[in-house]
């Protein structure tokens, strides 16, 4: 199985969870069963979430706020690549107010299906759900004021085409604002070559260099990458899945390697 079909699975399973009375999880491990993960956890406050479906905020597999990044202003209209059960563009819709627009984009059935239940219990109507992958984005050129992301640019296994994506449909001064995943140092050869690694947001993380290198090679300036979380062995061995890895040899080789951050660009 690829690494897409791996992660497709995954955040299924995660959207039934959330349809079933239960909660989406990034990781797979015992801790993460309940929610303590902690790259998704804490991530909004009350006064953002208390006017959105429960079941968005549940449904949340991010790993920073990049509506609070974005500083999103009224009549823009927003794209949020991976959106998952839809908290960010419901928080980015009552931002850019009716005047604007959110879009979010994303290839699992499961959490389109309740992203736009989400929509509706918002009641929200500047908003549309498109199915597609972020390496192939279904929107003309020139037609997006910010891209958004929540911890998923890091799951692309062609993040060039990405990057290149993003910036094609991004209108002239528009903005790149996501929340990711990203390594300081070297990561062992055997966690990268983990499938169901990469697909709980560790392997295919880019380190810093590799991440300014490729939003310049899509044509992106202004490129900054602001650290927000340093995670400790402590912490991976709660976001590492059970199944199938050695959490104990792998957590101190990745200790104060990852980092969660937001990285921040700019089309000319």
């Amino acid at each position: 199985m690829d690494v897409k079909e791996v992660v497709k699975e995954r955040y299924g399973k995660a959207a039934l969870r959330v349809v079933e009375g239960g909660k989406g999880c990034c990781g797979s491990g015992a801790a993460s069963q309940c929610c303590t993960d902690p790259i998704t956890a804490n991530l909004y406050d009350d006064t953002q979430t208390r006017e959105l479906p429960e079941t968005a905020v549940l449904a949340s597999l991010g790993c920073g706020n990049p509506t609070a990044l974005a500083e999103l202003k009224t009549g823009e209209t927003v794209l949020d690549l991976g959106s998952g059960g839809g908290i960010d563009v419901l928080l980015s819709a009552r931002r850019v107010g009716p005047e604007g627009k959110a879009y979010g984009l994303d290839m699992t059935d499961e959490m389109l299906e309740l992203a736009r239940r989400n929509q509706e219990k918002s009641g929200l109507t500047n908003v549309e759900f498109l199915k597609g992958e972020i390496e192939n984005i279904p929107l003309p050129d020139n037609t997006v004021d910010v891209i958004i992301s929540n911890c998923v640019i890091n799951l692309s296994a062609d993040k060039d085409r990405v990057l290149r994506e993003a910036f094609r449909v991004l209108k002239p001064g528009g903005r790149f604002a996501v929340s990711d995943i990203v390594v300081r140092g070297e990561i062992p050869a055997e966690i990268r070559r983990n499938v169901e690694l990469w697909a709980g947001c560790v392997a295919g993380a880019l380190n810093e260099g590799q991440y300014r290198d490729k939003l310049a090679a899509a044509g992106f300036t202004s490129i900054g990458i602001e650290p927000t979380r340093v995670y400790t062995a402590a912490d991976a061995r709660d976001f590492l899945p059970a199944d199938g890895v050695d959490v104990e040899a792998i957590a101190p080789a990745i200790d104060g390697k990852f980092v969660s951050a937001f990285v921040r660009a700019v089309k000319p």
